[in-house]
């Protein structure tokens, strides 16, 4: 694909998000399996930072995981290509009082390099499948290790190319769903608010192969493998005991194979190697 593609698709996500954006904590806070996946991402992440870590969020959105980070006493500097998801954003931290704990900036994750705050920082942080918005994943990575410290972070959370819940809805006659990350290499249409843009699926061998000489992985878990999809609505309401079992199974197995790379996404935290580190290269 080339620029010229690339920025048309990011201009198509960034006007989507930004439509979604008068909407976007609305629909979403009431979801309850999505407020079970934002505390799952936000307990993986708080294994890794200490107390008063910097943060560069990448596709931040309204803010929701900037102002939970900063009411722990983090520092973040939220990036998003939407100006109205940001506008929500720098709303929230001015009725927070977090003006000292959250900066913002209008970039792209594509275009990390003309990024106005390079930190360096402790972690890198991306939720819920803001990097699957590019087929130049690739390329984002290697923009990563410069903006961090020794021993730096990256936890992102990514769609994969295989989910196990998407698979069963063959048997419901579902058949576009169930195999639309199958064949994908093209990019996914995808659609919010009435308007289209297109998405990738990475598998956690992709994130490895383009990060290992820089980047060991710590730490992989598999995210709504055993929980259901916050898009089956009402799920976790309809069969609450169900989903109180299906989430400790899901915690139970969240790291196994092959349980950490099946679900709706993965959450991959990879550690930055020391300078004078030796890098074994090892293939997945």
């Amino acid at each position: 694909m080339n620029k010229t593609a690339d920025s048309k698709y990011e201009k198509q996500a960034a006007a989507a998000f930004t439509k979604q954006s008068t909407v976007f904590d609305e629909i979403y806070s009431r979801n309850t399996i999505i407020r079970y996946k934002r505390t799952r991402v936000r307990d993986h992440v708080q294994q890794f930072i200490n107390r008063n870590s910097s943060i560069l969020e990448l596709n931040a959105g309204t803010g929701e995981d900037a102002i939970y980070f900063a009411q722990q006493g983090h520092y973040i500097h939220a990036t998003d290509i939407s100006e109205g998801m940001l506008a929500k954003l720098s709303e929230k931290v001015r009725v927070n009082h977090l003006e000292n704990n959250i900066t913002h900036e209008l970039c792209s994750f594509t275009t990390l390099a003309q990024l106005k705050q390079k930190g360096p920082y402790d972690l890198i942080f991306s939720n819920f499948a803001g990097l699957n918005c590019t087929k130049q994943l690739h390329k984002v990575l290697q923009t990563f290790s410069p903006l961090l410290k020794e021993n730096g972070i990256i936890t992102l959370v990514i769609l994969p190319k295989f989910c196990l819940w998407e698979t069963l809805l063959f048997f419901k006659g579902k058949f576009k769903t169930a195999f639309r990350r199958f064949f994908s290499s093209n990019g996914k249409k995808a659609h919010i608010e009435g308007m289209h843009f297109r998405c990738w699926y990475y598998s956690p061998s992709f994130i490895k192969k383009h990060t290992k000489q820089e980047f060991e992985v710590i730490a992989t878990e598999g995210l709504c493998t055993i929980v259901p999809p916050s898009y089956i609505e009402n799920f976790a309401e309809k069969h609450q005991k169900l989903f109180a079992f299906l989430k400790k199974l899901e915690e139970k197995w969240k790291c196994k194979w092959p349980w950490r790379s099946i679900g709706d996404y993965y959450i991959i935290s990879l550690k930055k190697r020391k300078a004078n580190q030796d890098t074994v290269a090892i293939d997945f």
